[in-house]
């Protein structure tokens, strides 16, 4: 274990950490029922004492665009216990620094770069669609989000680093799962609350995730170029980090920003797809629709930039599947100076934990929410939906810089891999949810794949 991770390890199990506050929802058998009782119970702001720690629970619009838009800059993040994870990369710092470290990266995102990544992730996605093949011959079960999270890896280190996946993604996948079980985060703070640990090591399995995860960014880096392009995000941040009129930048911090690529920017696209393909296998009318639409719009050939533009029911089915499993189901702040909420006084360190979740399953604000009924997303129906009801990448100024591309890589693979597979639910009753920090299916989503003559 290198120092950097060694040093990391020991964070492992504090008090303060979001693993260890998050265990008794990822452990419940039904987290989300349980918050919707106490928040509608409260009024949709309920303030909960944890020892030393005041945290408010909002569930109703007002409450959360106050701290998302209108009094934005009282409200930092809060990623205690993610450092391993993002270290200092945009996800999760604030004003001034934030706004300097976005801006380079921000031209990267714009949906007129979008079209220029699809060629990219269509070798990704032939590359998917050979080891599905594979697959299907076998009939065994897999794991979808193992086989999501290495398309989403693959989309991404080829469009935006211009790099093959420089390392073994399921290994990778079997580090986040270990990293994101909070089990293993209490089991540690357990241990030392009894006395029993005083120095974390690799024989704990969040610490072996560490170590595994901090290799990443550097072994992307060394990689050799895949094509050789000269603009890619990965070489404008290695310039940022060599000009010394950015301050802000330097080679820690291109870590730190790959760390956010490959992390966030790739669980997103994989829960996403993982979620949708778990919902198409309940309504194979839907899947239809989606082969059906794929095939009017661009055949037999490779579909192109306009093409996903056209693809407006696979999109719908992508965007109904983000509001019922949205993969932030909380977005959490603390307050930076006193305010009201509800009529709370709200002190300075105050936890405020919005549940985005909460409001997708309102009947406030959706028809039948618990049905999944992709025709809300129809061409137009933004008009006919009420303001920030539907926030699966934030709100304000902090609306996820990448919330965009993963909708069209979601949409893409979904267009793809449906017109050539039929996965199938292998898992025994409906999955349920694991609230992490992302909202994970417990036991993962096992499926068989079966190819379409």
């Amino acid at each position: 274990m290198t120092s950097e991770a060694q040093a990391y390890s020991q964070t492992l199990g504090q008090e303060e950490s979001i693993w260890f506050k998050i265990s008794p929802f990822v452990n419940a058998a039904d987290p989300m029922g349980i918050l919707k009782r106490l928040c509608d119970k409260a009024g949709g702001c309920v303030p909960v004492s944890f020892r030393s720690e005041r945290i408010y629970f909002l569930s109703e619009i007002d409450y959360m665009r106050h701290a998302l838009v209108d009094n934005v800059d009282n409200y930092g993040k809060y990623f205690d216990g993610l450092k391993p994870i993002f270290g200092k990369a945009m996800i999760t710092i604030d004003g001034a620094l934030w706004q300097k470290v976005r801006q380079p990266q921000q031209p990267y995102f714009h949906p007129n770069v979008y079209a220029s990544y699809m060629p990219h992730f269509m070798v990704a996605l032939r590359n998917r669609l050979d080891q599905w093949s594979k697959l299907a011959q076998t009939g065994e079960p897999v794991d979808m989000l193992e086989q999501t999270w290495t398309l989403a890896a693959d989309m991404v280190c080829r469009a935006l680093f211009d790099r093959e996946v420089p390392f073994n993604p399921h290994a990778v996948f079997g580090a986040v799962k270990a990293y994101t079980d909070a089990s293993g985060h209490k089991s540690i703070r357990m241990k030392r609350v009894a006395g029993e640990l005083s120095e974390v090591t690799e024989a704990e399995a969040p610490a072996q995730a560490i170590g595994a995860w901090l290799t990443l960014p550097e072994a992307v880096i060394s990689a050799e170029p895949w094509q050789n392009r000269e603009k890619t995000l990965l070489n404008v941040m290695l310039e940022c980090a060599k000009d010394p009129s950015m301050f802000e930048w330097d080679h820690q911090q291109v870590l730190d920003e790959l760390k956010q690529y490959l992390w966030a920017g790739t669980e997103t696209t994989a829960l996403t797809l993982g979620w949708s393909l778990f919902l198409l296998s309940q309504h194979p009318e839907v899947a239809e629709k989606i082969r059906r639409e794929g095939e009017q719009i661009y055949g037999d050939r490779e579909p192109n930039g306009d093409d996903i533009e056209k693809l407006s029911y696979t999109r719908s089915v992508v965007l109904e599947t983000l509001r019922l499993y949205p993969p932030a189901w909380a977005f959490i702040r603390t307050a930076l100076g006193d305010d009201t909420i509800a009529g709370h006084k709200i002190k300075a360190g105050d936890r405020i934990v919005m549940l985005p979740y909460l409001v997708h399953h309102s009947e406030k604000y959706w028809d039948r929410p618990e049905e999944f009924r992709p025709e809300r997303f129809e061409p137009g129906s933004i008009k006919k939906r009420v303001k920030y009801s539907y926030l699966p990448f934030g709100a304000g100024k902090r609306f996820c810089v990448g919330g965009q591309m993963a909708q069209m890589e979601t949409v893409l693979a979904l267009s793809q891999l449906v017109r050539r597979f039929r996965a199938e639910w292998a898992g025994d009753g409906p999955p349920k949810i694991a609230a992490s920090v992302t909202l994970l299916p417990k036991g993962g989503l096992p499926f068989r794949l079966r190819e379409l003559s």
